[in-house]
């Protein structure tokens, strides 16, 4: 098994980049496996570690069609509306709190 190039934080080479960089320049990986792996040390943790795709290889993004616009909408919508008081907040409610912020801070409402 090979193992794969690591580089230090920005000195890569041309010709490389990682998924957002990809994603600027309107690509994708595209199935294509990682070339690379870019490594930034860090202090007092493990170093920060992001792979690296061949641009050359990279496939240009799928548009965006009408039905997968419309299954995002509804995704987001219900991700915006609290299960307790069945309203669209206009944010997405915290997992951590399953509820929207004035379901979760007044109880007797809740129940």
């Amino acid at each position: 098994m090979a193992t794969l190039p690591v580089y230090r934080w920005r000195m890569a080479p041309d010709g490389l980049a990682t998924r957002r960089q990809l994603r600027a320049l309107g690509l994708r990986p595209g199935g294509q496996d990682v070339a690379a792996q870019l490594e930034r040390p860090r202090r007092r943790r493990g170093p920060l570690v992001a792979y690296l795709y061949r641009i050359e290889h990279a496939r240009p993004v799928r548009p965006m069609t009408p039905g997968r616009a419309a299954a995002l909408a509804s995704a987001m919508r219900a991700r915006r509306t609290c299960p307790n008081c069945r309203t669209d907040v206009g944010y997405c409610i915290p997992r951590s709190l399953g509820t929207c912020v004035p379901c979760h801070d007044t109880p007797a409402l809740s129940r």
